[in-house]
């Protein structure tokens, strides 16, 4: 497995509460973004509570299956979400903070992939760029009712308002899904600051000509900020070098 990740301020934020790292332990990788709810205060915190906390439980519990994987996520999302409202209300500053989260698994065929919000996780298969995760956002359930297109929402002003995150609220409602991989393989997570503001058209280009994982996350960042970067930039590249 080959792996990159980078994280940016962009253009026109006064901070960064993206979080962003990459665990591995027996052979098994935690990939792991979590985007911290600018609205709110101590997204930074709670961001940094998320990423931190999954990466103690997988190097400290690291599961061995898909389906321990799964039941993995439930289980530990939820204690990172009890413990950010923990956090929130033992420090006046911090209460009402929250955030996102893209998550995946990674074993050598096969990732688990979780996420709460409106990060994101994209798996290229050979020339095919697919959206893996459903956004947890005001636009989604109105494309979902019938009500906006996938094209409309892109560009929807109000496709900011997310509808689940983590620790809000007692209950962190986390989707998980199994992905098959292959040799070849590359699975990108990544904020909305790089999927609000940069085309599939622009993804599939830098995963397909970037010479490494390292150039390609240095790509996305760079044509994030070159369109204006209003958000925060987090990528996080893995490519599948093995046989499945």
């Amino acid at each position: 497995m080959k792996a990159a990740y980078q994280t940016d301020i962009g253009q026109q934020r006064a901070q960064n509460q993206d979080r962003v790292n990459l665990f591995t332990k027996n052979g098994v990788s935690l990939a792991v973004i979590a985007d911290g709810i600018g609205g709110n205060r101590g997204g930074d915190v709670a961001a940094e509570l998320t990423v931190s906390q999954l990466g103690h439980y997988f190097m400290t519990a690291t599961p061995h299956t898909v389906t321990e994987a799964t039941k993995w996520f439930k289980t530990q999302v939820q204690a990172v979400n009890d413990l950010i409202i923990q956090k929130s209300k033992q420090i006046k500053d911090d209460q009402g903070m929250g955030t996102t989260l893209v998550g995946a698994i990674i074993f050598a065929d096969q990732a688990v992939v979780a996420n709460i919000g409106d990060s994101r996780a994209y798996l290229l298969h050979g020339k095919d760029l697919r959206q893996v995760t459903v956004d947890h956002s005001l636009v989604q359930e109105l494309v979902k009712h019938g009500d906006l297109t996938q094209a409309e929402a892109e560009h929807h002003p109000k496709n900011n308002i997310i509808t689940r995150a983590v620790g809000i609220t007692s209950q962190a409602k986390v989707d998980v899904s199994l992905i098959e991989l292959v040799k070849n393989d590359q699975l990108l997570l990544c904020s909305d600051g790089l999927s609000k503001m940069v085309s599939r058209n622009t993804i599939l280009k830098a995963l397909l000509t970037c010479q490494d994982e390292q150039a390609k996350c240095a790509e996305l960042v760079d044509a994030a900020n070159a369109a204006g970067g209003p958000d925060n930039i987090t990528v996080l590249i893995v490519k599948n070098d093995q046989e499945g």
